[in-house]
């Protein structure tokens, strides 16, 4: 790939943002090499983690700036496919069946809070900005919105979508929008760590609990949704993996799963 470095190490799989001299700006090759790496590494059953990291200062300043000026003479058809491409890329990442961390080193802008949010965890350094600011354009941040908002609530949603103030990391991490801050020298301690964690658990419980918070989050508690809970639980326990989870932990030994991962 032209855009991305891809590494695949212990379980771990680091998909790299590779376009440090315009601060990991994508445009419409970045979003497909971006959709690729996600949907191929997903399906890797040797994958159980997959870093989103970037090279340079920055982490992702959003839409780069050669692709903004081919958009601006779009037709609304054109715009339609440009935006539903950038839709898929989003989709991509936050419904892969592998747990995701972003691993922010930079400044996060516009669309890049897209990436951040549509991954499951969010570590940042603390030197970190962040900043929602297609307003200041005439734009919305609308492609980006259901990620966002799932990350950082409606609240604060309503604050920085539409001052485009820039904010903290320390603020991000008060919002919800990042799970930790660090400083730049314990940021790959830190992501290795929780990548390890993922790594150690059973592959198939955290594919169904990442399912389980996407399905039960802003979900009214119908019987419905409790019937689908019961019954998940339910079959997670008498699966082979859920079955080796609890005899293993019963008999203070460590699960299969670990031991098949030793080389």
């Amino acid at each position: 790939m032209s855009t991305l470095k891809i590494e695949v190490a212990g379980g771990v799989a680091t998909v790299t943002l590779n376009r440090p001299e315009v601060r990991n700006a994508f445009n419409d090759e970045v979003i497909l090499e971006l959709t690729h790496a996600f949907t191929m590494l997903g399906q890797r059953d040797e994958v159980r983690c997959i870093v989103l990291a970037a090279e340079g200062t920055a982490f992702c300043a959003g839409a780069d700036l050669n692709w903004m000026r081919r958009m601006a003479d779009y037709t609304r058809e054109e715009n339609l496919l440009d935006a539903g491409q950038l839709a898929t890329m989003l989709r991509t990442i936050y419904a892969c069946p592998k747990p995701t961390i972003a691993r922010v080193q930079g400044d996060v802008y516009a669309g890049g809070t897209g990436l951040v949010a549509a991954c499951d965890i969010a570590v940042s350094v603390d030197s970190a900005w962040y900043c929602l600011s297609e307003v200041k354009l005439g734009l919305i941040p609308a492609t980006i919105s259901p990620y966002v908002v799932r990350a950082m609530g409606a609240r604060a949603a309503h604050r920085y979508f539409l001052t485009a103030e820039r904010f903290s990391a320390a603020e991000a991490l008060r919002i919800g929008f990042v799970h930790e801050l660090v400083t730049a020298d314990a940021l790959d301690a830190k992501v290795a760590e929780l990548a390890q964690t993922l790594v150690n658990a059973g592959p198939q419980a955290v594919r169904l609990c990442k399912k389980l918070v996407q399905d039960v989050a802003e979900q009214a508690i119908t019987p419905a949704l409790v019937q689908m809970t019961v019954e998940g639980i339910a079959d997670i326990r008498v699966s082979p993996e859920g079955r080796e989870g609890v005899q293993s932990f019963l008999q203070k030994r460590k699960p299969g799963w670990l031991l098949a991962n030793k080389p």
